[in-house]
């Protein structure tokens, strides 16, 4: 996969050289180019701003430096085959970033960033690109950041570690949260390492008995609890038909219970975790 950035703030991405990300670099999976928005301005004091028209706080990033940076790295000639490349522009008012997300993008092989600053880039940037190859508007959060730049390294490192190979072990993110799969919707539970006790806190009996079987339901019953406690908007949306009896048992426990018609759960008042 290859990877471009275009940023004022190319200094931003020197995360991109270590850990998992900076492996895949150096093994030739990920192939990431940076690229300073100011080497093409054509001012004393390389401009890449300017007021808004309307009005209004703030600058607003200038269509002509984008213009010349999206179509010299275009014509780059890197070949990404069928596909393409896509456009990422991180935005707060962008889709929200998902694991799902995630997945779909690891599978194009070549992403073009456009992190913004100040106000954000004039739109019409977008609408030009968007004739040109699929521009996703993603949002990592309901929370505005200086610049687009850390959106970049959080979206990065999501994609880069379901790159094949990437990660040591294959199948380390198939349990994830928010990973598709039978634990789809549901947090990841905790999990422990040796030693077996710390400062007197022991680990779970069940996890030292052997028994694969009630392991997995151990995690699978922590799971739904984390969900419920942190993100009970995950389990509102759930299917009932998707759980077991085990799961609708460990649910009504921690008061829940399928809405009429049984297509959504719903909180019950007065059950106490």
């Amino acid at each position: 996969m290859r990877l471009d950035v275009v940023t004022i703030f190319p200094e931003y991405l020197e995360p991109l050289n270590v850990s998992l990300v900076g492996k895949a670099r150096a093994r030739g999976q990920l192939d990431v180019h940076v690229h300073d928005l100011r080497q093409w301005t054509h001012d004393r004091h390389n401009t890449v701003d300017d007021t808004p028209y309307g009005g209004g706080p703030g600058m607003v990033m200038k269509t002509g430096p984008w213009g010349e940076a999206l179509d010299q790295t275009l014509a780059d000639g890197y070949d990404a085959g069928a596909h393409g490349p896509v456009l990422v522009v991180p935005t707060p008012s962008g889709r929200p970033f998902t694991q799902e997300l995630a997945v779909e993008l690891s599978e194009r092989p070549w992403l073009i960033f456009t992190p913004a600053r100040y106000e954000g880039i004039d739109r019409r940037v977008m609408d030009e690109y968007a004739t040109r190859m699929p521009v996703y508007e993603v949002s990592i959060g309901d929370y505005v950041l200086a610049g687009g730049e850390a959106a970049v390294l959080v979206i990065t490192e999501a994609v880069a570690r379901l790159l094949p190979g990437v990660l040591g072990n294959a199948e380390s993110h198939r349990d994830d949260s928010f990973a598709p799969g039978a634990m789809a919707n549901l947090l990841e539970g905790p999990v422990y390492t040796k030693p077996p006790e710390w400062r007197g806190h022991a680990i779970p009996d069940v996890l030292v008995s052997g028994h694969h079987g009630k392991i997995a339901r151990w995690r699978r019953d922590e799971a739904f609890r984390r969900t419920a406690a942190h993100r009970p908007d995950l389990i509102e949306r759930c299917d009932p038909a998707a759980f077991d009896k085990k799961d609708r048992e460990t649910l009504s426990i921690l008061g829940w219970a399928p809405e009429p018609g049984g297509r959504f759960w719903r909180r019950v008042e007065g059950v106490e975790e």
